[in-house]
């Protein structure tokens, strides 16, 4: 998606001159636990190809966060969720019209290294890892349908990296984060002599997001 390029882009950008910052600061993560969910933008993106904005398939994230500081400004953050993800493909044709959805619903596990630039804002990055639970398949339009895909006809597992900002309101915060796939939902095939991974896409996923500090 273009909205996540730019998000990256601006990411890397503010990461560099924040650390100026920080020196100035003092004592301004604490240990966190609370509770966490979200709205999530996803998509798929082929190897070489920019995200289609037009594919845009809405979700949700929710689960469990800790926030172990090692620094007076700096914190690992694991996180455990359910997230959704996948892609949305809208047709229209002489034959037919409509939507398809293409979803994948996943254990996510988030590590991530948290800055806090004031006791208020927070920077982080790292990477995930996830286990996929269950997918499924669901047209509206012309042709109506909804079927569960077996997932032993996917990866198991996808993993790629994190960054994102945070706006903290003691005890709830919000922020927005991306999520970039390294690994191809698909599973690798081969038929005939001919090898091939289907489908040969990787996940990307723009999460705003809602916690709560529980302690």
């Amino acid at each position: 998606m273009k909205l996540q390029a730019n998000f990256l882009c601006a990411f890397t950008l503010f990461l560099s001159a924040s650390f100026g910052m920080l020196h100035a600061q003092d004592n301004n993560v604490n240990t966190e636990f609370g509770v966490k969910g979200g709205f999530n933008m996803s998509n798929l993106y082929g190897s070489g190809d920019d995200v289609d904005d037009n594919n845009v398939l809405y979700g949700f994230n929710a689960g469990v966060y800790a926030t172990l500081p090692i620094s007076d400004f700096v914190a690992i953050q694991p996180e455990l969720l359910f997230t959704t993800k996948g892609a949305k493909l809208e047709y229209n044709n002489a034959f037919a019209s409509g939507d398809a959805k293409f979803r994948l619903n996943y254990i996510e596990l988030p590590l991530l290294v948290r800055v806090n630039v004031t006791k208020n804002f927070n920077i982080h990055a790292g990477g995930y890892a996830s286990y996929l639970v269950s997918s499924k398949v669901s047209g509206n339009g012309s042709i109506d349908f909804d079927q569960d895909i077996d997932t032993d006809d996917l990866a198991k597992f996808d993993a790629g990296i994190s960054a994102g900002v945070g706006v903290d309101f003691n005890p709830i915060s919000v922020g927005l984060r991306y999520n970039y796939g390294l690994t191809t939902v698909g599973k690798e095939r081969t038929v005939a002599g001919t090898t091939y991974t289907f489908p040969d896409a990787k996940n990307s996923n723009l999460t705003l997001y809602l916690s709560y500090k529980l302690n």
